[in-house]
């Protein structure tokens, strides 16, 4: 990063993190013609916290990016495989007009590679190594006009001068961390859900599973038995494909557990009582067990002001209803950059802010009412008896779940769909906006 010139830091539009949110972006704004920089401090290929499932929502996204599917590494599957009560269910994903009828697993570690690097070949380009540290404002406005960056090693240490990029628009994709956010003064919001998640991989038998599957109940013992107990938290199974699965749980700040026990405990004390010969056991896991937060429901506001817009966990946008996020940075980023691209065709003043200021009402059209009902599911399942209740009487009922997962995976039709959706619909129309 030290040797590029004064005029290679400039750009139109500066992203800030090379994520799922990040790389989107500059995928579509380089389509749209713009000159983007991409930054990201570390480099490729990176391993991150993720349950590497994805929804057919995350693959309607992946299909708009021109990523090709059919090359190795995706592994496709059917649906969710929902566990709890003593039930078991299968639930196909919908077929919808509006999404693909599959949805995928991959791991972070090829995932997030394949992003940037689509972003490159469209014309985006990436500086790895770049740890933006804060922002550039101009000094009689106080707009942001760039970003301060460092080169860093590896590990993360600095080893550059300071230098500054510059461009009349950034979007921060910077994560869960939010840096440029916090470093504006935009604090997360406590009246938010935020969900922490725990993962790790092991070899097993089931790396092949075609189905997602999702433990509503975690038990110390065989469940339902009387000496065994609920443990706090709700699991996943995802096969991979490699010989691996990814295993893993999350718990909501609404359930009282939160921050007072050890995940990683929980989750072993789980997995202990799985089957042995899925082979969730300490001799065949594979890598750290590791976690990261799941900032849920828009926590993080504004998400446009001064010519910094926020997308992905930087603000906030994991679904409160299944702790999904790929989805939403990818949704959001393409957002972002349609907003941008159309106000850096306008003059530069009261037409391009105007243009710029539409992102906020953008995201709240999109996802709004539908997060405000999430943020009521999240304190409902906060309850343990309602979520007892729940998966004991609900999951025998196929069309019920149906109905939930439609809900949950936010996966209707917009138009002409089926009376479900128009229900799901009008109840995130009536919703008020998160």
């Amino acid at each position: 990063m030290s040797r590029t010139t004064a005029d290679e830091r400039q750009a139109d539009v500066i992203v800030v993190g090379a994520g799922p949110a990040g790389s989107t972006a500059a995928y579509h704004l380089a389509q749209s013609g713009l000159d983007v920089l991409l930054l990201e401090k570390t480099t490729f290929p990176r391993e991150k916290v993720c349950g590497d499932g994805l929804t057919p929502r995350a693959v309607r996204s992946l299909i708009r990016m021109g990523i090709d599917l059919d090359e190795p590494g995706w592994v496709r599957n059917h649906g969710l495989r929902i566990v709890g009560g003593g039930h078991q269910i299968e639930l196909p994903w919908p077929d919808l007009a509006s999404y693909p009828s599959f949805g995928l697993v991959r791991t972070r570690l090829d995932f997030d590679d394949i992003l940037a690097q689509q972003a490159v070949k469209s014309g985006a380009r990436l500086h790895e190594r770049t740890a933006v540290t804060g922002p550039v404002k101009d000094e009689h406005s106080g707009r942001v006009v760039g970003v301060v960056a460092r080169e860093v090693d590896d590990a993360g240490r600095k080893t550059g001068a300071e230098l500054e990029f510059r461009a009349p628009v950034v979007i921060a994709a910077d994560g869960n961390s939010a840096r440029l956010a916090l470093s504006m003064g935009w604090t997360k919001r406590d009246d938010r859900p935020m969900g922490v998640a725990v993962r790790t991989y092991y070899t097993s038998p089931r790396h092949d599973d075609d189905w997602l599957e999702s433990w509503l109940e975690l038990w110390d013992g065989p469940a339902g038995a009387p000496d065994s107990k609920l443990l706090p938290g709700y699991g996943w199974i995802f096969g991979v494909g490699d010989g691996t699965a990814n295993v893993g749980l999350g718990i909501l700040n609404t359930s009282s557990a939160f921050g007072k026990v050890d995940y990683k405990d929980v989750l072993r004390t789980w997995l202990e009582n799985t089957p042995e010969e899925w082979g969730f056991r300490e001799p065949n896991r594979v890598g750290e067990v590791r976690g990261a937060a799941l900032p849920m429901g828009f926590n993080r506001k504004p998400h446009y002001a001064d010519g910094l817009l926020l997308a992905g966990d930087a603000g906030g946008m994991v679904n409160p209803f299944n702790g999904e996020g790929i989805a939403y940075a990818m949704e959001s980023a393409e957002i972002a950059a349609d907003v941008v691209a159309q106000a850096l065709r306008r003059p530069e003043g009261p037409q391009r802010e105007h243009a710029l200021a539409g992102y906020p009402a953008a995201l709240d059209a999109a996802y709004g009412g539908y997060y405000t009902l999430g943020r009521l599911f999240a304190a409902m399942i906060g309850n343990p008896n309602v979520m007892k209740y729940g998966t004991r009487y609900g999951l025998p009922r196929k069309t019920l779940m149906r109905f939930t997962l439609k809900l949950l995976a936010n996966l209707t039709d917009p138009r002409g769909g089926d009376s479900m959706d128009r229900v799901i619909n009008a109840m995130s129309k009536m919703a008020p906006v998160a």
